[in-house]
């Protein structure tokens, strides 16, 4: 697994937290597994996934009662991230604050990594 001893991979806030505790308790999920995968304009796209089961190679943070679990393939992608949850008039959603991305396409939900 990518990481530095003591850091966790990424950071959720409170906003974040409450609402991937109430999707957790819903339908008894585990949380929630964050990734990424080729698409999009600008070539990425993130993924959000319920989990029922924990992986064992995921990474895992817990923050607030919320659980994220980060895909092995995904790991180098996202550290760093911070998770946020935005509640706007015209949309809410998770938003993910990413040191890494290079490039986002104007709809905001493709993005681009140095290495891709």
């Amino acid at each position: 697994m990518f990481g530095i001893p003591g850091k966790q991979a990424v950071t959720i806030t409170d906003r974040a937290a409450g609402q991937i505790a109430k999707l957790m308790a819903k339908d008894g999920h585990q949380g929630l597994r964050i990734g990424v995968k080729k698409g999009g304009c600008a070539g990425m796209e993130y993924t959000m996934d319920y989990v029922t089961e924990v992986d064992p190679n995921d990474e895992v943070v817990e923050e607030a009662g919320a659980r994220v679990m980060i895909a092995p393939m995904a790991q180098m992608f996202l550290f760093g991230t911070q998770i946020d949850y935005e509640i706007s008039l015209l949309d809410s959603g998770f938003r993910f604050n990413n040191p890494n991305v290079t490039e986002a396409c104007g709809c905001g939900e493709s993005i681009k990594f140095a290495d891709t």
